[in-house]
């Protein structure tokens, strides 16, 4: 295998512009150097240096699902390192590098298990890279489960909290809770001193409570509007606070069923682009292809996401990272700002500094896109995967 690969005759998107006629070289798992067409046809290479000619596709960075329960029939539910290895194989497929495995609200014995099991599948993967895990609860609000379980969230309990950080081994990345819950200004403070990133979601807060979060370093929000208090004119609640401080971050999940298009474009006239990070927030059936559908131990349906059979509840997204990018561009956004929301955006929130951009010293984990934004190629660590692969 050769040990430099420069991506040539490429459209280059790396995180904060869009540059024509460039090349990316590539040698093991780093960028080493990016530079003008120009430059490519006056440099010289090592004699075992592999040049591939993209022809003016897009070479951008690898996305990154911070937010993600499934997918393909496996997701974190089974409490099963073969699944989260699964996902790791299954996401390069849609544009996907990097990844972070979210766990349901559960029973202490339930969430425990689910954790080990990331935790026994990183250093192991395959394919996309799992960074850590996402804790969606237990800590959450009664009054907004969606469809979470009343019996598998907990009041604030800074016991069971110091249980769950050493089972985490420093490897949990971010945590939904809700601000509102007594005792959370102590779980936030214990949070910080193990570099938890902290987001507000499944709450009912107050604007005045999340305005008291911010000051516990509550600062991102889980996929905006669902499951969280509405805006009101005399409270306007998670949502408002979402609009009206510039300093919030917020998970987007654009799949036209949790947020309707219209109100991304205004989302974005009034939040900075850098402080929105699109999510799948998919479930385990998510691209399967077998029936029944299962997510997180109850049967659903898809239609367009998907449902609970029981009572009709949206259950959660079916959406791929890949699709999320296109619906993005189709409601009339710039591809590169696209990008910027799906893997730049992602990576600083996340403090994956090594991650969301291509440049020298960054890690190579790349996508190539054709010019109607299909997945050609994804770079992961150097490694080359093709479309299915």
């Amino acid at each position: 295998m050769a040990t430099e690969i420069c991506f040539h005759n490429a459209t280059l998107l790396n995180g904060y512009s869009a540059m024509p006629n460039c090349s990316v070289l590539i040698k093991q798992h780093k960028i080493i150097d990016v530079f003008n067409e120009a430059r490519f046809k006056q440099k010289k290479f090592k004699p075992d240096t592999k040049l591939i000619d993209l022809k003016g596709a897009y070479i951008a960075p690898g996305l990154i699902d911070t937010h993600i329960h499934g997918i393909g029939g496996f997701g974190t539910d089974d409490m099963d390192e073969k699944s989260i290895l699964k996902m790791s194989e299954i996401l390069p497929q849609y544009g996907v590098t990097a990844f972070i495995p979210t766990l349901y609200s559960a029973p202490k014995d339930k969430l425990f298990k689910a954790m080990i099991s990331i935790q026994k599948a990183m250093g192991h993967e395959k394919g996309a890279k799992i960074l850590g895990m996402h804790l969606e609860g237990p800590f959450i609000s009664p009054d907004r489960l969606g469809v979470q379980t009343p019996d598998s969230i907990s009041p604030v309990d800074l016991e069971f909290m110091k249980e769950i950080i050493a089972l985490g081994q420093g490897n949990i990345i971010n945590m939904t809770l809700a601000p509102e819950l007594k005792g959370m200004r102590e779980l936030a403070l214990m949070c910080i001193d193990q570099g938890i990133i902290l987001q507000a979601g499944h709450t009912n807060a107050t604007y005045q409570q999340m305005v008291e979060a911010m000051q516990a370093r509550i600062m991102h929000v889980t996929h905006l509007f669902n499951a969280m208090s509405r805006m009101h004119h005399r409270d306007p609640g998670v949502v408002g606070a979402v609009f009206i401080h510039p300093e919030l971050s917020c998970e987007v999940i654009a799949d036209g069923i949790h947020i309707n298009p219209e109100i991304i474009k205004f989302l974005l006239t009034c939040k900075s682009l850098d402080k929105v990070v699109l999510v799948t927030d998919s479930l385990k059936p998510t691209m399967q292809k077998t029936r029944p559908l299962v997510a997180n131990g109850e049967e659903v349906y898809l239609d367009k996401c998907f449902y609970r059979k029981s009572d009709d509840a949206i259950a959660g997204s079916a959406l791929t990272m890949i699709e999320s990018v296109k619906n993005i561009v189709s409601y009339g956004f710039h591809l590169e700002q696209a990008i910027h929301m799906a893997s730049t955006n992602p990576a600083r929130i996340m403090k994956q500094e090594h991650l969301g951009i291509i440049a020298p010293g960054y890690d190579a984990d790349l996508l190539i896109l054709s010019e109607k934004l299909d997945v050609l190629y994804t770079i992961i660590g150097g490694k080359i995967y093709k479309k299915g692969k």
